[in-house]
């Protein structure tokens, strides 16, 4: 059993994304399905391996996010987890918005 290591909540978010390995420049489309403040899911067939140093592009309406990252867990012909790990402040902004619009979204779905 996976203990949750989150530091954040994390939401349900709908969003294309383009993960870009580091070292090879190899280009994947993907899509986002969770995000938190420190993360994401992204839905994909074949995920990059555990520790894998990525920029991932989230695009979302008329908004994108982009952030260096690893792929911290991997669920073999599902997806992976992703970790944050540089974020400029323009995409923190960007990123913030939409975790307000989940967290509305959720308490509508729940309350």
């Amino acid at each position: 059993m996976r203990r949750e290591l989150r530091r954040t909540p994390r939401y349900t978010f709908i969003a294309t994304a383009e993960l870009i390995e580091e070292k090879t420049d190899v280009r994947i489309a993907t899509r986002v399905s969770e995000l938190s403040l420190h993360g994401c899911y992204l839905d994909m067939m074949n995920p990059f391996p555990e520790n894998t140093l990525i920029r991932v592009k989230i695009f979302a309406g008329n908004d994108f996010f982009q952030a260096n990252g690893k792929i911290v867990y991997v669920q073999p012909n599902l997806g992976a987890g992703v970790s944050f790990l540089e974020v400029d402040q323009q995409h923190v902004t960007v990123l913030e918005r939409w975790l307000d619009q989940a967290q509305k979204d959720n308490q509508q779905r729940t309350g």
